[in-house]
């Protein structure tokens, strides 16, 4: 029970982002005793995904923080010794602001909705920037659309969706094609045969010819709400990154499914192109002449190995990378492809080194595991973390949501922390602790300057760029339309990544943010959508897909600040930081690996589980193993509840 918790660790982990999972689970990999503990009701913290219902209890969670008052202190601080005293933690979370929804699709009267809850329609509301009036009476200007805002008293996100052991597989999109069939509280994905494929082919075809777009209402969205998986963060996994690394090297990866990306497109001259990625994308391509082609493939070959050829850009070391392609008798067009869907960098801040060292990454990334650099999870981004969290479950770790801790407690004599007090007083007491920035309180973190990200979380009817296939997963930089202002990110979902309904597309827009999430996203929405409407309205208009629900909000960016920047932090206190802006993972690794290596520096990080071949039984008549094997691991069975534990190479009893 949480209320009758050990009182001796020697890890206490506070929050379930993906840097403190890793951190859990290479802790618990190590020997170690680890709790890891957090106040809210679901894993992953700003690194969650929700099912759509889940999305707004979860919006309706930080409109009631905005309203509860502070908790007494007095319980917990007749806890405090007179040699020690108390750093208090953060009550709320503060790192989501500025939250504003909105609903352009129909709501049917007839439309009966089954989950739970009541439906609300309200033709002029959004939750408030600042969340502080309830979410179906804030006020939004009367400019915009009709607007639906729905108010719901949900749990949170079951996570027992993803319970269950999942065995690694790339799916291609473009070679299988999913079946959806429910299994309980989830969707499982099978794969096709190409043959099975081919003789679903017609009907793709019939559906693509219909000269009316399927009707879809909010209704619809709400009773087939358990389909999406929705990210806070945006995020997708470099083929040839460290987390892919890391999944793989700890065994992890046993527990997820992963999608490839298939297609990298480009915002040119006010059209959504696709940006050809390998070489035989490069000369199969259309847009490209035979001119360009060459020209693309010798200057990708050269950044596939400029370390070797510092002579062709020693010069413009100085220089942006986007000065230093001008340089490359690169034309407009490709200029802009390697600037923006290659290299992914802005044109003002990215230098020439960064440059083509991001183009280098692009393409070592290339072939791993299909035709573009990137992989998605299977479910959202929120899977990876409780993949962790389940690592260091299966060696040991104890696990506690909705799990408040109040305070730090400190020897004033060493000036380490010795314990935490939690909310039922209880004293637990640990040899290291690592705490989540936004646990930490507002004195502790006087002197931080933190960034922020502007996010957008779209609802639409069909894809930015129609193809053949309609399970495309798709990535696009749309480039700033003023100089200094930040590039937005696109992230296009299909449903048979498991994270929306059938005939909708889920897309995530991120930034750095300079205003509000909607005032920096809200124009690039309107270049590649157009608002869900009951009347048709032009040709031009009709290509684009519509836009049937929108989410804005911005969130806080701890990542890049030094530990120095908080105030009287122990120093057996870590931190770690919330999602950061970048798309791939690596920031977050990093961390992770190098708070260990301070932590434990003569353990190795998530080293690989044992072998279950090399397990030996007690009573077992099996003949003893050759002179020399010393990796032989005894256990013993005591109930058949182990005896399944130890089928999968993660779950190993150890001496």
């Amino acid at each position: 029970m949480a209320d009758s918790l050990p009182t001796e660790f020697d890890v206490v982990i506070i929050g379930t982002g993906l840097p403190e999972s890793i951190l859990a689970a290479a802790s618990s990999r190590s020997g170690q005793r680890v709790l890891h503990v957090d106040f809210r009701s679901y894993y992953g913290g700003n690194w969650a995904s929700f099912s759509f219902s889940g999305l707004l209890s979860w919006l309706k969670e930080y409109q009631q923080n905005c309203v509860d008052g502070e908790e007494s202190t007095a319980a917990w601080q007749d806890l405090i010794h007179k040699t020690e005293k108390a750093i208090t933690l953060r009550k709320k979370d503060e790192t989501i602001q500025h939250v504003e929804v909105f609903c352009y699709t129909s709501q049917d009267v007839d439309d009966s909705v089954e989950e739970i809850g009541a439906l609300l329609k309200n033709p002029s509301s959004v939750a408030s920037s600042t969340l502080t009036e309830p979410l179906d009476s804030a006020c939004l200007g009367e400019d915009k659309h009709p607007v639906h805002v729905t108010s719901y008293e949900m749990p949170a996100k079951d996570t027992s969706k993803s319970g269950g052991e999942i065995s690694l597989e790339v799916n291609d999109v473009e070679e299988t094609m999913e079946k959806e069939k429910d299994c309980g509280d989830r969707t499982c994905a099978h794969t096709v045969s190409d043959g099975d494929k081919d003789e679903n082919k017609p009907v793709e075809e019939v559906n693509t010819d219909q000269p009316k777009r399927k009707r879809i209402t909010y209704s619809q969205i709400v009773k087939e709400g358990r389909r999406f998986n929705i990210d806070l963060v945006s995020k997708l996994l470099y083929s040839q990154g460290l987390l892919i690394d890391l999944l793989i090297k700890s065994n992890v990866s046993r527990y997820a499914e992963f999608k490839n990306v298939t297609r990298i497109l480009a915002f040119w001259e006010g059209k959504v192109e696709q940006v050809p990625c390998s070489r035989a994308d490069v000369f199969n391509s259309k847009e490209l002449t035979m001119v360009e082609k060459r020209m693309l493939m010798k200057f990708l070959t050269f950044c596939f190995d400029y370390e070797q050829y510092p002579d062709e850009y020693e010069a413009f070391k100085q220089c942006s990378f986007s000065e230093y392609l001008k340089t490359k008798k690169l034309t407009p067009s490709l200029q802009h492809f390697v600037l923006h869907s290659i290299a992914m960098t802005s044109e003002s801040s990215c230098t020439t080194v960064d440059g083509l060292k991001a183009t280098k990454n692009f393409l070592r990334c290339l072939g791993r595991f299909g035709n573009t650099p990137f992989l998605f999870p299977l479910y959202g981004q929120g899977e990876i973390p409780q993949c962790f969290c389940r690592m260091c479950a299966v060696f040991g770790g104890i696990y506690c949501l909705r799990h408040k801790v109040q305070c730090l407690v400190v020897d004033k004599e060493s000036g380490r922390c010795k314990a935490i007090i939690d909310h039922f007083g209880q004293r637990i007491n640990a040899k290291y602790f690592i705490v989540e920035d936004s646990y930490l309180s507002e004195e502790t973190c006087s002197s931080v300057q933190y960034k922020q990200m502007s996010r957008a979380v779209l609802i639409t009817d069909q894809s930015i760029l129609k193809t053949d296939s309609d399970q495309q997963i798709s990535i696009l930089i749309v480039p700033p339309a003023e100089p200094g202002a930040c590039a937005v990110r696109v992230t296009e979902l299909c449903s048979s990544t498991m994270t929306c309904m059938k005939d909708t597309y889920l897309v995530h827009l991120t930034c750095s943010s300079s205003k509000t999430a909607r005032e920096d996203l809200e124009s690039v929405v309107k270049k590649l959508f157009t608002p869900y409407a009951e009347t048709e309205i032009d040709k031009e208009e009709l290509e684009k897909p519509r836009l049937l629900w929108a989410l804005y909000f911005n969130m806080r960016d701890s990542s890049g600040i030094s530990r120095s920047s908080y105030n009287d932090l122990p120093s057996n206190v870590y931190v770690c930081s919330g999602p950061d802006c970048g798309l791939g993972n690596e920031h977050a690794v990093k961390q992770a690996e190098t708070l260990f290596h301070e932590i434990f520096p003569s353990e190795e990080f998530c080293p690989p589980p044992p072998n279950p071949e090399d397990i030996i039984f007690d009573g077992d008549d099996r003949q003893p193993e050759p002179p020399g094997t010393n990796n032989i691991i005894v256990a013993e069975l005591e109930s058949s509840e182990e005896s399944e534990i130890l089928e999968s190479p993660g779950k190993l009893l150890q001496n």
